[in-house]
């Protein structure tokens, strides 16, 4: 559901309906047909020259991870990176919060794909109590300027915030302190939100009310069920890149997918340079006798 700007009211994310649900049978052609659309959309958008964003949110544990991981599978490498989010280095801290993401900001035709954002400001660093609030009051406005000045200059930037609950958040942590192969995911910092879940979740919901704007809305997921969330990820992608061309995208056809990039189809019409000469290999020199 895309939440679009309004006031702060208490209890925002508690009214979101974390019943839903998708059997794996009904996930999965959903996902095939969203794989091929996805990738021909890639492609598109690179010819478009629309550089596109996507800031996944949420809480320690919802599954980000996985979305990440299903946008992967689906993409072509060489047109998307994945920022993962860390704390700031010494230098950075140097300066404005926002620089170090300026820095990661997409070339015109791709992707960039944040694993937490710029919104750590106004949670990580609020409910850490790393910052003064002064700051952290201060960096709403900030980011909806920055967010502002992103969508004016033609980026598409698409907002996700997975939403469980507490009692799901734990059931997890456990189920993963008892997987070999996950159990490195649950640090100290993962209970230790888990503890302040009330502070986040009230830190969350101003977020999602001050910073959900008409040019750069919120998507709400519940991500108690990880393939609802999931579909509902890669649909909503799908959507807003199709919003951001200005012509009509091609149907698949079957052959497509087997001969690769369809670069015939988004042909630009702009007069391109000659063809650089190749350099000729030079003859080797000639020896004395």
């Amino acid at each position: 559901m895309p939440l679009r700007g309004q006031r702060h009211r208490a209890f925002m994310l508690c009214e979101l309906d974390l019943s839903k649900s998708l059997s794996k049978s009904a996930a999965a052609p959903r996902l095939k047909a969203l794989e091929s659309r996805l990738r021909l959309l890639q492609y598109a958008v690179q010819e478009a020259n629309v550089p596109i964003v996507i800031c996944l949110e949420g809480w320690n544990g919802c599954g980000r991870g996985e979305v990440i991981k299903k946008l992967s599978e689906l993409l072509d490498p060489r047109l998307y990176q994945v920022d993962r989010g860390r704390p700031p280095s010494p230098f950075e801290l140097r300066y404005h919060f926002l620089w170090r993401y300026q820095l990661t900001l997409p070339r015109r035709g791709e992707m960039v794909i944040f694993d937490h954002s710029w919104y750590a400001r106004v949670l990580e660093d609020r409910c850490g109590r790393l910052v003064k609030k002064k700051l952290w009051r201060l960096a709403y406005s900030q980011i909806n300027e920055f967010e502002h000045w992103l969508v004016d200059d033609g980026t598409v930037l698409i907002k996700f915030w997975l939403h469980i609950s507490r009692k799901e958040q734990r059931c997890r942590f456990r189920a993963f302190r008892k997987d070999p192969l996950l159990r490195w995911k649950v640090t100290k910092e993962y209970w230790r939100q888990h503890r302040r879940y009330n502070r986040w979740l009230k830190a969350a919901e101003e977020m999602i009310a001050r910073c959900g704007t008409a040019y750069a809305p919120w998507t709400l997921i519940a991500a108690e069920d990880p393939h609802w969330a999931r579909v509902r990820a890669l649909e909503t992608v799908v959507a807003r890149m199709e919003g951001a061309l200005q012509f009509q995208l091609p149907e698949l056809k079957p052959g497509d997918k087997k001969n690769g990039k369809p670069e015939s189809r988004f042909r630009s019409s702009r007069k391109r340079g000659p063809e650089p000469r190749v350099a000729e290999e030079p003859a080797e020199a000639e020896t004395g006798a």
